[in-house]
Formats: C-alpha cells, structure tokens, sequence
C-alpha cells in the first residue's frame, strides 16, 4: 500500500497532468480558457478572486521553501526549529486563512448564484471541492495537527520523500509514520493535480505576461 500511495500514485497523477496537456491543447485549444463568468456577475467574483490568489501565492511560497529546501540549509542560515515553526503557523495560517475565504466566496458565488450556476460543469464543482479539502486539511495540520503532534517534522519525512519524487527515488517508508492529515492533504492535492488539465485551471498556464510589455495604443481623434 506505501508503494501505492506514496509512488504509483503521485506519478500517475503528473503523467496524466503532462499527457493530458498536450493532448488537450493539440486536440481541444478553444477550451483552453478560464470560461470567465465575469459578465454574469462581477463583485463577488472580484473579492474572492484576489483573496484566493493573494493567498494561494503566499501558501505556494511556503510550500516551497518547506519541501524543496532542506532542514539542514535553513539552519545553516541561522533559522531555527523554533523560528521555522512560528513562521510556518503564523504566517502560513494568515495565508491559509486568506486563501479559504476566497474559495468559500468563489464557492458560495458558484453555487448560489443561478446565472453562475447554469453555466458551471461537474468539472467546475468537482475543482472547487477538491481545492476546499486541500486548504481546509492544510489549515488544520498547520494550526491543529502541529500541536497534536509536537514530536512530527515534514521537513524530515514528507520533505525527502517529496524531493525523491522529483529526483525519481522516492522512499514510500518515509510517509509511514505521518499523521492521517497531512497524508490527506497531499493524496488529495495529487488527485487535482490529475484532473487540473481537464478542468478550467488550465487557464493557469495563458497569463498574458506580454500584455506588460506591448505598446501603448494611442486613439486619435477623426479630424473634422
């Protein structure tokens, strides 16, 4: 089951989130879009867009130096057991705090709104649940399951295992002993990552970052 779970699993999600991809921009690009809802209603959308992804950018940075920066450089710096953790729960709650307050607004706002509603998939509702989980779990292992567990550190099981993935050797033994939490939180956050090329995430990857650096468009006016 750890061979499952913790290597079969995770790699069978990131091949279908490459393959699915391509595929899916070679076969279907006109679906590459967000499918903006923007002109059935626009202010709830506004609030919890930017509370979603002001937070989701804070998360993703703590995410980050946790499992791709090894315990033993942090404290070469001078970043101690105790700094990192005060660190990790308060700012990392603020930022999880800040990211669930968008996705229930974004939630509510799909769900109860009836223009909004009509034009959402399951793939739409399927995306905002899986998301839900992901950062409800992530709050409660850094603000509850922390003190439930003084004595655990994922930067010495979940962070190597996480960096053998990516290195392609993973230890499955290494997750044997993490609390139920924090092994929800990344099964889960696998499965949206196997179904985020099917879903309107995809978006994601068309940020127009040449829209900064076009021209201005100058209108003049007709003469006469």
């Amino acid at each position: 089951m750890l061979q499952f779970l913790w290597v079969i699993f995770p790699y069978l999600m990131i091949t279908i989130f490459i393959v699915g991809h391509i595929y899916r921009y070679n076969v279907d690009q006109l679906s590459w879009t967000a499918k903006s809802s923007e002109f059935l209603e626009k202010k709830t959308l506004k609030w919890g867009s930017l509370f979603f992804h002001i937070g989701i950018l804070l998360v993703s940075v703590g995410h980050i130096v946790g499992l791709l920066v090894p315990k033993s450089l942090l404290e070469s710096f001078g970043v101690s057991e105790s700094m990192y953790h005060s660190g990790a729960v308060y700012v990392g709650g603020f930022a999880g705090i800040i990211t669930l307050i968008g996705i229930l607004i974004l939630m509510n706002r799909r769900l109860t709104n009836k223009r909004v509603r009509i034009t959402s998939d399951t793939s739409d509702i399927i995306t905002l649940i899986l998301i839900f989980l992901i950062i409800i779990i992530g709050i409660y292992n850094t603000v509850i399951g922390t003190r439930l567990h003084p004595d655990f550190d994922y930067r010495e099981t979940i962070s190597p295992w996480f960096r053998g993935l990516l290195t392609f050797v993973p230890d499955p033994s290494l997750m044997r002993g993490v609390p139920l939490g924090f092994q929800l939180h990344i099964l889960i956050s696998f499965a949206l990552i196997g179904i985020w090329p099917f879903t309107r995430l995809v978006h994601v990857w068309s940020v127009p970052l040449t829209y900064f650096k076009r021209r201005y468009i100058i209108y003049r006016k007709r003469a006469g």
